[in-house]
């Protein structure tokens, strides 16, 4: 199994409108923390995200947390690059 990049050591505080988002999970997309399509042709496949009403997220950039694709702090033990 490969390893996504660490796209930042902390958390996207994003304000999202209700629709529907896709998140990083390889680490690779410019357009952090949401997918750009980076991860064609790698095992890696972006996170669908359905926001209902207006909400603020903390979303993963590390790409380690156990509860995608929301931040678990998981970057707090990650050694800086």
């Amino acid at each position: 199994m490969s390893t996504p990049r660490i796209a930042d050591n902390k958390p996207a505080a994003v304000e999202l409108a209700a629709g529907t988002y896709y998140w990083c999970a390889c680490g690779h997309s410019k357009g952090q923390p949401f997918c750009d399509g980076s991860h064609k042709g790698t095992e890696f496949l972006p996170k669908e995200i359905v926001v209902d009403k207006p909400t603020t997220l903390h979303l993963c950039n590390c790409k380690q947390t156990h509860n995608p694709p929301c931040c678990d702090g998981s970057h707090k033990g990650l050694s800086p690059e």
